[in-house]
């Protein structure tokens, strides 16, 4: 099965792929209204899904096509208000987003809609919903001067030698922090995690502020740039089968709270490498054991959210927001990069930041709007 290298690439890409993103997941979906246990079973279905959806894919094509949960979709929640029907509304807008995505694998005119949007604008909308996360690092000094020190601290100094294994290692720091403030590793009654149904909601107001945000950040962000990465090191595996399935598995998922799953360009690109495997055709073995050790991970989703919530005050979203750093860093600077696009970015950029809700509808929805009027009244000008 690949041989001891590509074992070892899938361990590490698990281990990056679920510790440098969990805090995030959590958070979006706690935003939206998730208990305790809802929240438990959504990190458990969407590291099942992102686990199966890649060994199926990865088996399927002989390509080194790894998954993962939308981390900007859920950043896009975190920022976000709750819909007025709590988290099963949530649910409802993930199964809108997953059958989206399944409906542009068969409809490629719905990919070029979502691609429409200017990147630059897609980027500065991620942007401002990012940066409000990005502040609970530095707002924890103040008000929690322990844990933020200490999670600063860490992944500031692990990033000055390895930036790839910063936030799993500021995960560690956060678990120091745990027993510091328990005496000890505070452990749940059952390790495994039970699935919680939840009755999804469907509403317009979900629709327009939740799903069509989720799916163009998702698609914008994780899906083209995966199948991307996949295509620059040598591989052409079926783009449209390839959403089917993650969109297939978001669909499924969805009741039982998983944010939408998607194609993965950072994992992809160390499943592609030539340390995965000095064989080219043998690469694609990495991503099956990524998917392997991702749902193992998974079925212990429980520990993670009841050691997660035993936490000192800010532990977690401090962590949350040293996570994004990186990511707000990359979208920003490439949002205000192209002169052309730059008013327009800075405008979503800022009506984003600001968390204005509007007739039910949030801030990311009304700063894509402005920033997509604006670009298009700047081309008619120069026109």
């Amino acid at each position: 099965m690949g041989g001891i290298q590509a074992l070892a690439t899938g361990f590490v890409v698990a281990i990056v792929g679920f510790f440098s993103s969990f805090p995030i997941f959590l958070a979006g979906v706690e935003a939206m209204g998730a208990t305790a246990p809802q929240a438990s079973s959504a990190l458990m279905a969407g590291g099942v899904a992102m686990g199966l959806s890649g060994i199926v894919l990865a088996l399927w094509f002989k390509a080194p096509a790894s998954c993962a949960w939308s981390t900007p979709g859920a950043a896009l929640l975190a920022g976000s208000a709750a819909d007025s029907a709590g988290f099963s509304g949530a649910v409802g807008a993930f199964l809108i987003a997953g059958a989206l995505v399944v409906v542009a694998g068969f409809w490629k005119p719905l990919v070029r809609l979502a691609q429409a949007i200017p990147g630059p604008i897609t980027l500065a909308m991620l942007s401002g919903v990012l940066l409000p996360i990005c502040f609970a690092p530095f707002r924890a000094l103040a008000e929690a001067p322990v844990v933020g020190a200490v999670i600063l601290l860490t992944w500031f100094g692990v990033s000055r030698v390895s930036r790839l294994f910063a936030v799993p290692a500021t995960v560690l720091a956060a678990v120091a922090l745990v027993i510091w403030w328990n005496g000890t590793l505070p452990m749940p009654d059952h390790i495994l995690t039970p699935p919680v149904w939840v009755t999804p909601t469907f509403s317009l107001s979900a629709l327009i502020g939740l799903a069509l945000p989720l799916f163009i950040v998702t698609m914008a962000t994780q899906n083209v740039p995966g199948v991307a990465v996949l295509k620059t090191n040598g591989y052409t595996p079926p783009t449209g089968k390839m959403f089917v399935t993650v969109g297939t598995a978001s669909i499924l998922t969805a009741p039982f709270g998983a944010i939408a799953t998607n194609l993965a360009a950072i994992t992809a690109a160390m499943c592609s490498d030539e340390n995965a495997h000095p064989d080219k055709a043998q690469r694609y073995w990495a991503a099956v054991w990524a998917g392997l050790f991702y749902v193992l991970f998974s079925v212990f989703a429980a520990v993670v959210t009841f050691v997660a919530a035993s936490a000192p005050p800010m532990t977690m979203s401090a962590l949350a927001g040293v996570a994004l750093l990186p990511v707000f860093m990359t979208s920003a600077s490439a949002a205000l990069k192209d002169e052309d696009t730059r008013e327009a970015a800075a405008l979503t950029f800022v009506l984003t930041a600001s968390g204005l809700t509007l007739f039910g509808i949030g801030s990311a929805v009304w700063g894509l709007l402005l920033g997509s009027l604006v670009h298009m009244l700047n081309v008619w000008r120069r026109r």
